[in-house]
């Protein structure tokens, strides 16, 4: 597998209050001849509120339409996501586009907490996203105090199936706090209710990784193949790849991903926060650069 890189396409630089930096976790859909990606922007305190760009679906690197207000705002103050929210993936249900995505909670003893929400929009207000609830979809568990997040879930033949990522660690890097979580996995038979815990999928393979990031996971030829972003003390993230018989335990085959940083640029120093799109016959990866998506997002195309 070999990814060759097309550019980067989009970050904020400032144009409303409320988007003045990022484009973070890219969150894309086909709309037809255009390619929607759903994006975290932050405001001058660092709050983030989900919008889009637009894409032409026949140049993904055309940006023909930017988000004027959020298509989900934060949440209201002292809740789950009171802080800002974040895209992670996108399905159909039934007329409607389920969201989920992110809450992010500021704390005193810790830096944050992270939990899922869902939003929900349908076919007549495509750019208005309504909050399924005032909690998380997923919310603490005894093994998972503070991150319970990251999720990404396939309808798989009438299963629903969630990778997603937990723990309750925190660890001191350079004098900054920073999490520690591993890949769990959850099913269920609809989109809206999950159990307690999952169990575990995938753990941290050395001292080096403290954990890893936005799985996006396709089902493909009898096997499942997933994206995600390792987490690591000495180079920030990078992007990994691993597959499955059953889903549910993965053999890591990082070294097969196909992309790497760049010797310079806006996505030298970090490659993380993958999704996949089959668009017009090309498989495209989405992604973000340095510093977790303040350089904005990339494009890549999968050679043949």
């Amino acid at each position: 597998m070999k990814w060759r890189k097309l550019g980067r396409v989009y970050v904020a630089q400032g144009e409303s209050d409320w988007a003045q930096t990022h484009a973070y976790i890219p969150t894309p859909v086909c709309l037809g001849e255009v390619i929607r990606v759903y994006v975290a922007f932050l405001d001058k305190h660092r709050v983030g509120r989900i919008g889009f760009v637009d894409l032409q679906a026949d140049n993904p690197l055309m940006v023909v339409n930017v988000s004027k207000r959020p298509v989900l705002d934060v949440g209201q103050p002292g809740t789950f996501d009171g802080s800002g929210v974040t895209p992670l993936c996108l399905i159909n249900e039934n007329n409607r586009r389920l969201l989920y995505y992110i809450g992010w909670q500021r704390a005193v003893d810790i830096p944050y907490c992270l939990f899922v929400g869902l939003a929900v929009s349908d076919d007549q207000h495509p750019e208005a996203f309504v909050r399924y609830s005032q909690v998380p979809l997923l919310d603490r568990s005894p093994n998972e105090l503070f991150i319970r997040t990251a999720s990404f879930v396939l309808n798989d033949d009438g299963l629903y199936k969630m990778w997603y990522v937990g723990g309750s660690r925190w660890i001191d890097v350079r004098g900054k706090k920073l999490p520690m979580y591993n890949l769990k996995y959850l099913e269920s038979d609809n989109a809206y209710s999950w159990g307690r815990e999952g169990i575990m999928s995938m753990e941290v393979s050395n001292p080096d990784e403290i954990g890893f990031g936005r799985p996006f996971v396709i089902r493909e030829n009898n096997r499942y193949k997933m994206w995600y972003s390792v987490r690591t003390i000495s180079k920030g993230y990078r992007l990994g790849y691993a597959e499955s018989l059953d889903g549910v335990q993965w053999e890591r085959k990082d070294g097969q991903v196909g992309i790497d940083v760049c010797s310079s640029g806006w996505d030298s120093e970090m490659i993380c926060f993958a999704s996949i799109l089959d668009v017009k016959g090309q498989r495209y990866m989405f992604y973000n650069g340095n510093n977790y998506g303040e350089t904005g997002f990339g494009l890549a195309v999968l050679e043949r």
